[in-house]
């Protein structure tokens, strides 16, 4: 007997899953044929970003290969479009001729991104960000091209101006919006994303609309014009300002449409025949653009084609999160809260965290999370499933674990979960399939769950539910994933081996590290990159090559980038002691360059805010004084007092040693900012005691005490030791500071370094060891000497000089 014959044009991730589906309920039930425009088998368009980013490769990213179509005996037609559907007869036709017979026909041909209708966007050079192809086409233009300006800044348009940073390119998101992802997100996490963005190099212009995509002499797209006729220079331009469901074919066969495919319950069409999954589908009003969504319709449609079902499909919930490596982003629901709503805020921009829950009544009907998303997979299902919270309101902002085992959300959460609860959203996977799974193929890691489940597998914000699934149903068995976090999801390895690795294979080039220890990308991530570089040059000085682009934005402008996009200047001020001229100088320097804001900062320095990045080397040259280094990892500043110099109680000189301590190490990069302070006296006016090395002035000599922080969270310094004289302070202070350097992890301050290894290792290292503390002295006055000034030796220090040129006079030159 002939099989019905099932045909579904699309090859994505909707459609596909709709087939998985249905072999699953019903094996062998159809002879299926799928038609996919791409020549590319089904893969997992959510990742293109990471593909983009150099993080992950297509092969990484197919979710379907060849093989497994043949295996499940469809026929698949690859970069083949269907052009027409013929309703009476029953069958689809391609654009050369190919023609299909079908019983029952899945329409699930996804959406067509929008382009601006501008002057200019059919240039070469302009294109849309949505299948491969395209991120084919950037990868390529990051080659051989420099400025690329992404319209857009909606979680696409940011996914696709990340890649194309780490790819190379000087890019700018161009948003008509006051701030990005406004769909997604309210104006304070917003602005923090933007703020983390541009520490990455990535600029903004915000609240501007294009009006025209101007031609270069070559053809090709060469700039990007407001309406206000400023220009950027482009010679790449991505448009990520939305899409539209692609319901063409559908329409030109009679099926009924409306701003996408209508579709009732049962994903079914306007004929009875005809069914459609995805981004061309319109359910209720509304066409997703997210995964979940569409593979909750695959599951309802898949249990209709396998026979008479009750499935039904009431619409979705959606959640987002952004795909750009080291940035943490959750929104869902009514986050920006509708009139009768309460909001609940806890707000850290220092520390770059922000979270806001919004209720109406007893239930959690919105969240908008950035910086810590640890719990947004179970405030999303608070939401989804409208529990009530009246008794964890107090709570409720402090997340899941806070509830401990109090039997309302808290303990294990997996255990509490039915079979039916869905896990992983994105993959559209259960809390059953995922214990079926682990008991029937005997799974023992995260790893075998997610490659068998593809749980976890895409966005990653379930991973800490699948293993407490796994640790609920293996018992005994589970093997838990390693202790040690890895440095970045370019490796499994940490930050430790990292180092150690560097220093006992002897590598000194990025290029090689990555090599030696089996890199997933080739070029790294946001992540690693800077850390691997700080590795190499802290372990192997003068040999090992510092990589600038391997730095944030500050530390390549040598400046510190503020909220409105200028930049502030710390000039350097020996142990805070200036004179009648550097202050003159300063003067200067501000009137000259209308520098808004002059500001003294808690270290005793002087804070030039506002200054444009084109007039920064003449901002330098101007003020005629050392680089404060207050933009990056390094020492910032030692703070004094006056001393015995000048103070009726101070006992030693503090002003002195602080300027020799900080004439010794001002050139010092470190794992994190350093800050010093030396106090003349035990009333320790300079705040010795919460310093990363303090110095206090006592009557037979010097206090030293370490890892000590005023941040976020005070901590008061560890006493170290006392020693006689100003000699012996420079050499212990230096020794620890070296082995804060050899041994600190990458953004790990003094604090948390020696919270890690514990004091009696540092007194072991520095204090008894005499020989070993002399050599890591030496090793540090041998790293810092001869060490340039970026301000006043940029070609020494490969300052890239063209990053202060005027994007005005870029276009000029390229017009």
């Amino acid at each position: 007997m002939n099989k019905p014959r099932l045909v579904c044009i699309g090859n994505g991730m909707a459609g596909i899953r709709t087939i998985e589906e249905l072999l699953k309920l019903a094996p062998g039930k159809y002879d299926i044929t799928v038609f996919g425009a791409e020549p590319h088998p089904n893969y997992n368009r959510i990742l293109l970003s990471p593909v983009l980013a150099g993080e992950q490769t297509i092969d990484e990213i197919i979710l379907n290969p060849f093989d497994w179509y043949a295996d499940n005996g469809i026929t698949l037609h690859v970069g083949k479009r269907v052009v027409k559907i013929d309703r009476a007869a029953k069958f689809v036709e391609t654009a050369d001729g190919l023609r299909a017979d079908y019983d029952e026909l899945l329409i699930a041909t996804g959406s067509n991104p929008f382009m601006l209708p501008v002057p200019g966007a059919d240039l070469p050079g302009v294109i849309a960000y949505r299948d491969i192809a395209d991120t084919d086409a950037m990868i390529e233009a990051a080659k051989v091209h420099r400025h690329a300006v992404v319209i857009g800044g909606g979680l696409l348009g940011l996914e696709a101006a990340n890649g194309l940073k780490l790819r190379g390119m000087d890019v700018t998101v161009v948003h008509v919006a006051d701030w990005l992802m406004e769909r997604q997100l309210d104006r304070a996490a917003g602005k923090l994303l933007q703020k983390a963005l541009e520490a990455r190099g990535i600029g903004f212009a915000m609240g501007r609309q294009t009006s025209e995509l101007v031609r270069g002499e070559s053809g090709r797209v060469a700039a990007i014009r407001f309406k206000d006729g400023e220009q950027l220079p482009a010679d790449l331009v991505v448009m990520a300002v939305g899409i539209r469901p692609n319901y063409a074919l559908a329409e030109s066969a009679g099926i009924e449409c409306n701003r996408g495919i209508l579709v009732d319950d049962h994903l079914r069409t306007s004929d009875p025949h005809v069914w459609s999954v995805g981004e061309c589908a319109s359910h209720r009003g509304i066409a997703y653009g997210l995964v979940a969504p569409l593979f909750e319709q695959a599951k309802v449609c898949a249990q209709h084609l396998a026979g008479p079902s009750d499935a039904a499909y009431h619409g979705t919930v959606t959640s987002t999160k952004l795909k750009v490596t080291g940035i943490d982003l959750f929104s869902a629901g009514d986050f920006m809260g509708s009139e009768g709503c309460e909001e609940i805020t806890l707000s850290d921009p220092y520390g770059g965290v922000y979270k806001k829950l919004v209720l109406k009544g007893d239930k959690l009907v919105g969240a908008c999370l950035y910086g810590d998303t640890a719990d947004g997979a179970w405030y999303f299902t608070l939401l989804r499933e409208g529990r009530s919270v009246h008794d964890i309101r107090e709570h409720l902002m402090f997340g899941e674990n806070h509830l401990g085992d109090s039997g309302h959300a808290g303990g294990n959460r997996a255990a509490a979960m039915p079979d039916e609860a869905e896990v992983c959203g994105c993959n559209g996977v259960t809390k059953g399939t995922i214990v079926k799974a682990i008991r029937e193929q005997g799974l023992f890691t995260l790893d075998e769950v997610r490659k068998c489940t593809k749980a976890s597998g895409s966005c990653g914000s379930c991973t800490g539910l699948v293993e407490q699934i796994l640790m609920a149903t293996a018992g005994a068995d589970y093997t838990a994933a390693p202790a040690v976090k890895a440095m970045c999801g370019c490796t499994d390895l940490s930050h430790q081996a990292v180092r150690d690795a560097i220093r006992d294979q002897h590598l000194t080039s990025m290029a090689q590290t990555r090599s030696a220890l089996g890199w997933r990308t080739p070029t790294g991530c946001p992540s690693c990159r800077p850390a691997m570089n700080y590795y190499l040059i802290s372990t192997w000085p003068k040999e090992a090559v510092d990589d600038p682009q391997s730095r944030f934005i500050n530390e390549r402008a040598h400046a510190n980038i503020q909220k409105d996009g200028t930049y502030s200047v710390v000039p350097r001020m020996w142990g805070g002691v200036t004179s009648a001229d550097e202050l003159r100088r300063i003067a200067d320097a501000v009137d000259k360059f209308k520098i808004p804001a002059v500001k003294v900062t808690g270290g005793q320095r002087i804070d030039l805010l506002g200054v444009k990045k084109e007039d920064l080397q003449a901002v330098w040259k101007e003020i005629g004084m050392p680089s404060g280094h207050a933009y990056g990892k390094t020492l910032r500043t030692v703070k004094t007092c006056v001393g015995s110099e000048w103070c009726r109680f101070g006992t030693q000189d503090s002003t002195g040693l602080g300027i020799d301590l900080e004439k010794m190490l001002w050139r010092m990069y470190a794992p994190h900012k350093v800050k010093l302070a030396v106090s003349g006296c035990p009333r320790n006016c300079a705040e010795s005691g919460i310093k990363d090395v303090g110095i206090i002035g006592v009557d037979s000599g010097w206090e030293i005490h370490v890892a000590g922080n005023g941040g976020i969270k005070t901590e008061v310094a560890h006493f170290l030791c006392k020693v006689a004289t100003a000699e012996e302070v420079k050499e212990i202070s230096g020794a620890f500071l070296q082995l804060y350097r050899e041994e600190g992890w990458y953004l790990e301050r003094t604090v948390h370094y020696v919270g890690r290894v514990g004091m009696d290792y540092i007194k072991a290292k520095v204090l008894d060891d005499v020989e070993g503390r002399k050599r890591l002295h030496e090793r540090l006055l041998f790293s810092l000497d001869g060490l340039p000034d970026p301000w006043h030796e940029p070609e020494k220090a490969q300052v890239d000089l063209r990053q202060f040129q005027p994007l005005q006079a870029e276009v000029k030159a390229n017009a």
